[in-house]
């Protein structure tokens, strides 16, 4: 597999080149530049599998580079230093990424993945060039029978957990039942907007019909089903509408 590598430190790109060519055998690094204009003309002329990207370059960044591609032939893994709002885009596209300094195990994981892809989902790059433009996440990308379900985060009514499991319930939609643990998606999804209430239920605030104090603190959802909220939870939940 033909890899190209693409970060504005000669030092990242010196220390990626020593794992990869040490723990992915599969992997040719063919070209490195710290150029992203550089980038896009060896991407042309190598025309490689897989790109490791770096996003904070000077001149052009990696979100940049890609918008140059209309129908990308290569996959992506992102490589970057603590950027919050990249990373929680990235995620939301279902794309991989390696935060630097970069772990051997997950850079072995991140390839691990393309390697078993068999074809290069453009889908899911060209929703993350939209949520970067925007500044804020309009759509989530959920994996679903070998392929992506790619919804419009507004139309999250709640998520539940089950073990590792989250299951989404969407309004005119039929549930989708994602293998990650709930805790991802609360760490994901804008704070402004969903509130973790109880230990399996995560809410879209906006989605809350009603409140009921008796019983046992408990909301009706849009969709007609209850949620619970937990004691602690109670007082932070009030606060939103009180």
């Amino acid at each position: 597999m033909k890899a190209i590598i693409i970060d504005d430190e000669i030092a990242a790109i010196e220390n990626l080149q020593i794992m990869i060519n040490k723990y992915c055998k599969n992997i040719n690094i063919v070209a490195t530049t710290q150029s992203a204009d550089e980038g896009v003309l060896l991407i042309n002329k190598e025309n490689p599998d897989l790109i490791f990207l770096d996003i904070e370059m000077p001149h052009t960044n990696g979100f940049d580079l890609l918008k140059r591609f209309s129908n990308p032939t290569f996959s992506v893994i992102f490589t970057t230093a603590y950027n919050q709002y990249a990373i929680q885009a990235i995620k939301f596209s279902a794309l991989d990424y390696l935060l630097k300094p970069i772990d051997v195990n997950e850079l072995i994981t991140a390839v691990s993945k393309v390697e078993e892809k068999s074809k290069v989902d453009d889908k899911r790059v060209d929703l993350l060039l939209k949520n970067i433009d925007t500044k804020t996440t309009k759509r989530l990308a959920l994996p679903k029978d070998g392929g992506y379900s790619i919804i419009k985060v507004e139309t999250i009514i709640r998520c539940e957990a089950s073990d590792n499991y989250t299951t989404f319930y969407i309004k005119d939609k039929k549930p989708i039942l994602v293998s990650r643990t709930l805790k991802e998606f609360e760490n994901m999804l804008p704070k402004d907007n969903f509130l973790r209430v109880h230990q399996s239920h995560l809410i879209n605030i906006d989605k809350v019909e009603e409140y009921y104090k008796t019983d046992g603190a408990y909301v009706l959802m849009e969709d007609g089903s209850t949620v619970s909220i937990s004691r602690r939870k109670k007082e932070e939940f009030e606060r939103l509408f009180f």
